[in-house]
């Protein structure tokens, strides 16, 4: 069977670094609840979310750290850098990744910023547990290993 074809969105922001320092076991897609001139400024692809975290508040999930800057244009009417955003899910997924978080040690850790083909912003959030430093060192040693074997492998022929 082919594999399925990636599908038409633009990602503004991406935490590479979320999968070396959490075992990702979940990922979720969720819209995000933003001002008029945060939507700019995320079209013009500056947002950073390597220090962004989601977590409970007053019953909703909400997406902490993240910083999107102020929009150049919009002078007095700009928003926070760095408030916190409410992500738009259903009841029962809010419950259940809540539920994790608190009962299991679990992490709501946001993987991407993108606008989807309809022009949405949405994040791409994922659930995982934070690594022990062994199994970083692990995880740094097999993609070396990975490289290196490319490597010889090209030179062969």
């Amino acid at each position: 069977m082919a594999p399925k074809p990636e599908p038409n969105r633009r990602i503004v922001a991406d935490n590479r670094a979320a999968r070396f320092h959490y075992a990702i076991e979940d990922t979720l897609e969720a819209g995000i609840s933003l001002t008029g001139t945060e939507v700019k400024s995320l079209r013009s692809g500056r947002a950073t979310i390597g220090e962004a975290y989601a977590g409970p508040s007053g019953g909703d999930l909400m997406l902490f750290n993240a910083y999107i800057p102020e929009y150049v244009q919009a002078s007095r009417f700009n928003h926070e850098t760095k408030r916190p955003r409410r992500l738009l899910l259903h009841r029962r997924q809010i419950d259940k990744w809540i539920g994790a978080t608190q009962r299991q040690g679990y992490t709501v850790v946001p993987l991407k910023i993108y606008f989807n083909e309809k022009g949405r912003a949405k994040v791409e959030l994922g659930l995982g547990k934070g690594k022990q430093a062994h199994d970083k060192r692990e995880a740094s040693k097999e993609r070396d290993w990975q490289r290196d074997r490319a490597r010889i492998l090209r030179d062969r022929g």
